[in-house]
């Protein structure tokens, strides 16, 4: 649940939002459970320096103030969802803002240099879930003070507990943007707790521990964590879009990239096109 201090919101409600719902923020989810922002979570209960925030809009659709999340994996690079960077109605704000505690405030800014969406991305819709929905933006310089979040050997197997982080809506069904960042405890979920055919390999099924709570529009791109053995948190997942189709966020489990299944094509693109 929220704390008794509820955070500063901006809240959308137009017509054009919903549009933007399908036709930007993520395409490739369904209009009423895509993911994008934190229902029912709470704000931070600890830093967490390797979070990223990407500012972007889409003014074909009425909305001018939303957002992505991201991963900082390496000094100069972040890691998101291809359906952030990539489609005709998304314009992005042209940076990136690693370790904030808020929205708009706080961490390291830094410029947009390049941005690289795994090469078998597919865009998906209300009854097929994205395929491969993995991106890289390298920022024009490193970041110094942020320490890069570490991309699990693989992500622990059903039932593990796993924590989801964002900037996204806090009130399904809206663009109700909190100031403060948000978290959500959830588990690995078993491939058969989603839609058929939606986790695999690459895709992991998310169950939250909380009712009536999961990402929503504003958190794709970003992070699912783990903690490793030592208790430091480590990456699995890249929020993606929902687990079964038609459904609001809050009803269904969430389906996110699993980031370990991309290590060797992360590696690859930030080796071959480390330098800006």
């Amino acid at each position: 649940m929220f704390s008794d201090k509820r955070p500063r919101r901006r809240t959308v409600r137009t017509a054009a939002v919903g549009a933007l719902v399908a036709a930007a923020c993520a395409s490739a989810m369904a209009t009423a459970g895509s993911a994008g922002a934190i229902v029912n979570g709470s704000d931070a209960t600890e830093r967490y320096p390797f979070m990223a925030v990407v500012p972007m809009a889409a003014p074909d659709q009425g909305l001018l103030d939303a957002n992505c999340g991201a991963s900082l994996v390496d000094r100069q690079w972040v890691l998101t969802a291809a359906h952030c960077v990539q489609g005709e109605a998304i314009k992005l704000d042209g940076t990136v803002r690693v370790g904030g505690e808020h929205r708009k405030s706080g961490g390291t800014v830094r410029r947009i240099d390049r941005t690289f969406v795994h090469p078998g991305y597919v865009n998906g819709d209300n009854k097929v879930a994205n395929k491969n929905d993995i991106a890289l933006i390298r920022l024009d310089r490193p970041v110094t003070r942020q320490q890069p979040i570490r991309i699990a050997k693989q992500a622990g197997p059903p039932g593990t507990p796993t924590r989801l982080l964002g900037f996204g809506t806090v009130v399904d069904g809206e663009f109700t943007f909190p100031d403060r960042l948000q978290e959500l405890d959830t588990r690995r979920g078993a491939p058969s707790e989603c839609a058929p055919g939606y986790a695999d390999r690459t895709r992991l099924c998310t169950v939250s521990t909380v009712p009536k709570a999961m990402a929503c529009h504003g958190d794709s791109g970003g992070p699912q964590i783990q903690r490793d053995r030592n208790g430091r948190w480590e990456l699995i997942g890249v929020t993606s879009g929902p687990g079964v189709p038609d459904v609001p966020c809050t009803e269904g489990p969430g389906l996110y990239i699993n980031a370990p299944a991309y290590a060797d094509w992360i590696a690859r693109t930030t080796r071959t096109h480390g330098a800006s």
